[in-house]
């Protein structure tokens, strides 16, 4: 008998919720607002916006301005202090520490008992819904469900908070009976130490019955390898014949898909992308035919946007969720029972559906080039490198690209330094191949391209094998949910990888 099919008939009552999303979004996201309003009211951060009087999105959105980290950071850090009731009425416990960029700089997000509830286990258990309405034939429950996560931050909890990797928070506080169909057990999935914790988790692994994976592409594939190099298997159904979905977020999955195909070759593997940061959990892929994700909008999150080319004005235009355009460029700005209000969260995002509301993240706000007026997002970036790949037989294992504002030689380009897991045929070809498919999709960087006038040809630098993870290593960011920066405005992080590139004694 097949359990999982006797397990899914519990997810119908909510996939008939989610089947309102095509016709009541608004409604929706309206009461979303008024209930956070509501529960907020008698917090520090409540009073001080007179929360109590607030009967609109309008009203809401005239009185209370957008936050960056930096405006928020002071009550994050009283919270951490021990206070509490200042910006979301429940406790404060936890606190993700973000890891969205490489920075030294860490960003230490609060995470409250409705949150962990109503954002984030929520949107694990609609991915599982979601993906048994996909694949009415899945034995998903069968087997086990391999997590590759981060760690807690001892040396960064204080008397009153505790700090994690927001994989491990919720690993921490998961109720106990979700342990029987994970892997690996607690105890390794929180160990600190990257290297390590690989090998431990291959090792406890080999042997089950594995049916699904949730993770980041980029780790996952390290897990993969050194879980084939201890079996000898050449490909991971050998290992788990059962395996059947790959969760994965964090970054695109565009640049690894090829080497998926290559490692896991079973024509039953199905893979389903998520949108699961460190401030929430916002949108699933629902139909493994159309790249873009369902947005969630009734859990403990209110949306808003930004129109991208309005980003950095004095007074841009921010709208809700019911106004929005398709195929435009936004910043997300989120409202959440964690007690983030009108926070801008960093990322871009780009709609392509109404009925229900379905998205592309586009890249992020603070990562792009535009030192030369080229605006090149990457959004750009991804569709170039598998249109290079594609045409040249190369797969990538990471990558970064920054400007080069003027050489001896007096000329500007940009600069891309890319590990290869398989080698173009030609890098002078992959090359060409790319940055004419940059002018191809962006105008701004095809004007600055013309002629060669403002911008010469892009560069390609060929990367050493684990060069990227040796520099995470090098900056304390190795493994969990950390990320290589993937287009940069300064030169900073490109000269750390190239010196690093040249003197493997740095590592």
């Amino acid at each position: 008998m097949n359990s999982t099919k006797l397990i899914s008939k519990f997810f119908i009552p909510r996939l008939k919720e989610l089947a309102l999303y095509n016709t009541a979004a608004q409604s929706i996201q309206e009461q979303v607002l008024a209930r956070l309003l509501k529960e907020a009211n008698h917090t520090e951060w409540g009073r001080k916006y007179d929360y109590n009087s607030i009967g609109s999105y309008e009203e809401f959105k005239k009185r209370v301005p957008v936050q960056t980290y930096d405006d928020v950071k002071p009550y994050v850090e009283r919270i951490r202090s021990g206070e509490q009731n200042l910006l979301w009425p429940s406790k404060i416990e936890w606190f993700a520490k973000s890891s969205g960029t490489t920075n030294d700089k860490s960003k230490f997000l609060p995470v409250s008992r409705e949150a962990l509830k109503d954002i984030h286990y929520r949107g694990g258990q609609d991915c599982v819904a979601l993906y048994s309405q996909i694949n009415p034939e899945s034995r998903f429950f069968s087997g086990k469900g391999l997590i590759l996560g981060g760690s807690h931050s001892p040396n960064l909890n204080s008397k009153h908070g505790l700090v994690g990797d927001l994989s491990a928070i919720l690993i921490q506080n998961i109720n106990p009976l979700f342990n029987l169909i994970r892997v690996p057990s607690k105890e390794i999935a929180l160990m600190s130490e990257w290297e390590s914790k690989i090998e431990r988790i291959a090792q406890e692994t080999i042997n089950k019955n594995v049916t699904n994976l949730s993770g980041v592409p980029s780790w996952f594939l390290v897990l993969i390898k050194r879980v084939l190099e201890i079996t000898g298997k050449q490909t991971l159904e050998e290992v788990w014949p059962n395996l059947e979905v790959f969760f994965h977020g964090g970054v695109s999955f565009a640049p690894y898909r090829e080497q998926y195909k290559q490692l896991i070759q079973t024509s039953k593997m199905h893979y389903v992308e998520t949108y699961n940061a460190s401030e929430g959990f916002f949108g699933v892929q629902n139909d493994l035919s159309d790249p873009a994700m369902l947005l969630m909008i009734d859990y403990g999150i209110f949306y808003e946007f930004i129109p991208l080319d309005q980003l950095h004005q004095e007074n841009p235009e921010i709208y809700c969720l019911a106004d929005v355009e398709l195929n435009k460029n936004y910043a997300m700005v989120i409202t959440t029972s964690c007690g983030l209000w009108r926070y801008m969260i960093g990322d871009t995002v780009k709609f392509t559906s109404k009925n229900p509301y379905k998205f592309v993240i586009t890249g992020r706000t603070k990562h792009f080039i535009n030192a030369f007026g080229e605006e090149l997002i990457i959004d750009n970036a991804e569709k170039g490198l598998a249109k290079a790949c594609a045409a040249t037989g190369a797969q990538i294992c990471e990558y970064s690209a920054a400007p080069v504002f003027m050489d001896k030689n007096a000329k500007c380009r940009h600069q891309w330094l890319i590990e290869f897991a398989v080698m173009p045929d030609s890098v002078d070809k992959f090359a060409d191949i790319l940055d004419s498919t940059l002018k191809e999709l962006n105008s701004d960087y095809e004007a600055k391209r013309y002629k060669d006038i403002a911008l010469q040809p892009l560069e390609v630098i060929v990367a050493r094998k684990s060069l990227f993870i040796d520099w995470l290593k090098m900056k304390g960011k190795l493994g969990g949910q950390h990320k290589v920066p993937r287009l940069s405005n300064t030169r900073e992080n490109i000269e750390e990888m190239i010196l690093l590139n040249n003197n493997e004694n740095l590592a």
